[in-house]
């Protein structure tokens, strides 16, 4: 066991970056899953959903996050859009991986038929979540997962949903960490 504990340094070393480029711009849009309603009667909903962010060094930056999902409930069809912003925390100590976390505010649009409510209603909303991207090129990375839980309060009641994320990061400009 300790000598598995003294070549484990070996193996993490070579992971680590010195002189990577963070992207000035980074634009995200992939297919999205909303479980929706998960403290009443949860249902999915699929979608998309597209953000831009801007790092302002390494690990600090604001994204712009935007999204649409669309379902059945109670056997009516119905759809929910997101717009929110907020900060975005990085760590790109490994070799063409990023890890970040975000906290956002903005606007959920609920549609017609959206958790019992007559016709389409705009409300103040939250996001929490991160995620993990996997560069490809320089100026391209998969986004594996980006998980958040989203915050609605829709007919006088909180909702707790939560939105499930994979796709495709286009990175433009660069700064040096």
């Amino acid at each position: 066991m300790r000598k598995l504990l003294v070549l484990l340094p070996l193996f993490i070393l070579p992971l680590s970056v010195t002189a990577q480029e963070v992207p000035r711009i980074e634009v995200y849009g992939g297919y999205s899953n909303l479980m929706s309603n998960l403290n009443v009667s949860s249902f999915d909903m699929s979608g998309v959903d597209f953000s831009a962010a801007e790092n302002l060094n390494s690990w600090f930056g604001g994204a712009l996050d935007i999204s649409s999902h669309f379902g059945t409930e109670n056997g009516f069809k119905t759809n929910m859009e997101t717009a929110m912003y907020g900060p975005v925390f990085s760590y790109r100590k490994v070799r063409h991986v990023v890890v970040f976390s975000h906290g956002m505010l903005g606007a959920v649009r609920g549609g017609p038929n959206y958790l019992d409510i007559s016709k389409s209603e705009v409300r103040f909303g939250a996001l929490a979540g991160g995620g993990v991207d996997v560069q490809v090129s320089r100026m391209v990375a998969l986004r594996l997962i980006q998980a958040d839980y989203v915050l609605t309060h829709f007919s006088s009641v909180r909702q707790d949903n939560i939105r499930v994320s994979a796709g495709l990061v286009l990175r433009f400009g660069s700064r040096k960490k």
